[in-house]
């Protein structure tokens, strides 16, 4: 994107060249987001990560196109003399297990290309003095060290889990407080516009309605990960004052103390803290004081030294594994393993931590079970399925009979016949992946 190397758009690399210093980080201001090569980091990781197209319709592939005539033209000028309006972010609605919804933001290509340029001069800012126990969307942090940090906790004795719960915590941001925290640390008044802009642009859902954003940060734009971590770093650092031994990914959080009476009041003072000093509201229904082995934090519970999955975290993944493989999908055998190993990578690469060897073999099993109903639907006529049968090396009388049976698809599935020809070897020479493999790989690497 060499478009952006214009001269306008870098006076902060000229001072560093004169200077032979980099600014101070409490001088940061538009004109450092606005360097050239801020910019071109940015559009990589946003071209990386892709994403849905915005209320303009534009996607990653058609925007280098669009920039290169708008971006000296009208683009970088209003975002230099602070007349830059954000479009609104598209509303997306994605439907939660409890039964509620969660409400996406999805900003424009151009935005979220410019915020993600924000959030890579703010990060150093900010990201050295958040808390230790705050793992969520931070570099060289993750999952894996949050849940490990509650075993830790475990093992020094505390059995007692406080599970808080923010109610809609990226709907109820306030603007005010966060862009009071905001201006402890940045004092250009341009950038604190800008960042200001994008939290007003207001939202426009599928009927093309307009709602006004006066509180809240949409989920889906690269800014908003970091402006959770500085809105909720305070209630970090009130929990460190006070002594507690807790972990928190984004607006998930898990305190472990050593008794009921201990965690009963500690959710009460939690709650106080969050309603008056964040602005924030703890959902009552789903806050809990309760025994570890009870609790539910990242999609694990935790009993004793195992980590195991949670129900529901087992519930979907077994949805999304039928409808992968349902049998009324119409999608070439192919097309259906991608889209299943692409799923099966993901959830394994995460959940593959527990300890859970002998589910991973279960899964397995139940997962070839359910490509190979697929198969038989396919091929569906008697004639073709003992065909098949054949040219995957079963005996014409095995394949005569699988192939005249009337039983149910799924029923098939497990007869003799069906299982030597759509063998396990045979599903992994098309490449389906095991759980068993990967499991066997994530604990024992060497």
């Amino acid at each position: 994107m060499t478009y952006l190397n214009s001269s306008q758009s870098q006076p902060r690399d000229d001072e560093v060249q004169r200077t032979g210093k980099k600014p101070a980080l409490t001088d940061i201001n538009l004109e450092q987001v606005l360097s050239s090569e801020n910019l071109q980091e940015a559009w990589r990781r946003v071209r990386k990560n892709k994403g849905a197209p915005g209320i303009d319709g534009m996607n990653i592939e058609a925007f280098p196109d669009f920039i290169k005539k708008a971006w000296k033209g009208f683009i970088l000028p209003s975002l230099q003399d602070g007349s830059y309006q954000p479009t609104p972010v598209r509303r997306v609605i994605i439907e939660k297990e409890d039964g509620g919804e969660r409400m996406l933001g999805i900003p424009t290509v151009c935005n979220r290309w410019i915020m993600q340029a924000i959030t890579q001069v703010l990060s150093p800012l900010y990201d050295p003095d958040f808390s230790e126990y705050s793992y969520g969307f931070r570099a060289n942090r993750s999952q894996y060290m949050a849940v490990k940090q509650v075993q830790d906790c475990i093992k020094s004795g505390r059995k007692i889990a406080v599970d808080v719960d923010l109610s809609k915590f990226f709907d109820r941001v306030n603007h005010d407080y966060l862009m009071t925290k905001l201006g402890l640390k940045i004092k250009d008044k341009a950038l604190m516009h800008l960042i200001g802009s994008y939290l007003r642009a207001g939202i426009m859902d599928s009927e093309g309605r307009y709602y006004e954003s006066r509180i809240g940060v949409p989920q889906g734009s690269p800014l908003s990960p970091l402006l959770s971590n500085i809105v909720l770093d305070e209630l970090d650092k009130e929990l460190e004052k006070r002594g507690h031994q807790f972990a928190r990914y984004a607006d998930d959080f898990i305190i472990l103390v050593y008794s009921l009476r201990t965690g009963k009041r500690v959710l009460e003072n939690v709650t106080r803290f969050v309603h008056k000093q964040l602005k924030l509201k703890v959902n009552d229904q789903k806050s809990q004081v309760v025994p570890i082995k009870q609790s539910k934090f990242l999609g694990f519970t935790f009993n004793g030294k195992w980590l195991n999955w949670h129900p529901k975290a087992m519930s979907k993944f077994k949805r999304r594994v039928r409808e992968l493989t349902g049998r009324s999908w119409g999608v070439s055998m192919e097309h259906r393993l991608k889209e299943l190993n692409r799923y099966l990578n993901g959830w394994i690469n995460y959940f593959g931590i527990a300890n859970h060897f002998q589910q991973c073999v279960d899964l397995d099993g139940w997962i070839r079970r359910r490509i190979r109903q697929c198969f038989w639907k396919r091929w569906r006529y008697v004639r073709t399925k003992v065909t098949h049968l054949l040219k995957l090396g079963v005996n014409e009388r095995l394949a005569i009979a699988c192939g005249m049976s009337s039983k149910s698809y799924w029923h098939s599935s497990k007869t003799e016949g069906i299982n030597k020809g759509v063998s396990d070897q045979y599903l992994k020479d098309l490449g389906l992946i095991s759980l068993k493999e990967k499991w066997i790989a994530i604990h024992y690497p060497s």
